[in-house]
């Protein structure tokens, strides 16, 4: 989505940039794990279909929804994060008159980040999306929120990165109601989603999966906008200059 390309949220312990080219190694590498595979219900792609992927997210025009076609089966739910999940039943195609538009961040150790002498793709931890999925109601948009490294899950960092992706939802994108898909073993996200205040929408046996949603009320507002001194936003682009800068060696010369 090209209205991030350009945009760093900085929080407490974590920095939200845009997913670009250089990520796309460590990307490639969590994605090959069955673990979260399985979590996102996604399937391997090769390292250059992972690189087309990040280009195609990169380049998604914000205004323009080109018609799609998508092959599944009854009964079958759409996984958007990288490919469908599909039930083995009755095969027919749909043909849609848009594709979803994807808003991507990387998420970020800020400690690490704050190291410049640490390469971008080093301190990488996860990710976060937010896919505007319905053409007649570009107020509502799905959230999904991947910790990949095992270590810094149960460390807040999912809170903070669900705060700072709402709040940048809601003043640049025009969101309104959010919806999140998470599986019914997962008791700790939907507990975490539940202090939003998202509410039980439906829960699927099928996919062993609920639907939370919410609406954006003055309640919610004073949630997620109580205290805006927890996230700064920059340019990414100078702010990424300026690491790169404090990198590099100085040269000193004797005459």
């Amino acid at each position: 989505m090209r209205i991030n390309e350009d945009t760093l949220l900085e929080g407490q312990k974590v920095v939200l940039v845009p997913y670009n080219a250089d990520h796309v190694p460590r990307y490639h590498q969590w994605m090959s794990s069955p673990d979260l595979q399985k979590l996102t219900a996604s399937e391997p792609l090769t390292l250059e279909q992972e690189y087309d992927m990040q280009k195609s997210w990169k380049e998604d025009n914000d205004s323009e929804l080109p018609p799609y076609t998508c092959t599944c089966f009854m009964l079958v739910s759409c996984c958007h994060s990288r490919t469908c999940s599909l039930l083995d039943m009755f095969l027919c195609s749909f043909v849609f008159d848009f594709s979803p538009i994807e808003c991507t961040f990387i998420v970020l150790d800020k400690q690490k980040w704050g190291d410049p002498s640490i390469p971008e793709e080093g301190c990488m931890v996860g990710d976060v999306n937010i896919f505007l999925t319905d053409p007649s109601d570009p107020t509502l948009a799905e959230l999904e929120i991947m910790i990949a490294v095992p270590c810094y899950r149960g460390k807040g960092l999912g809170k903070e990165v669900t705060r700072m992706m709402m709040c940048y939802g809601i003043s640049m994108l025009g969101i309104q109601k959010f919806e999140v898909k998470i599986g019914l073993d997962n008791k700790t996200s939907i507990a975490m989603f539940k202090k939003f205040h998202f509410k039980e929408l439906t829960v699927s046996e099928v996919f062993q999966e609920v639907t939370l949603g919410v609406t954006v009320n003055e309640n919610v507002r004073k949630v997620l906008f109580g205290n805006m001194d927890f996230m700064l936003q920059r340019e990414y682009g100078k702010a990424r200059d300026s690491r790169q800068a404090a990198n590099q060696p100085f040269s000193v010369s004797c005459e």
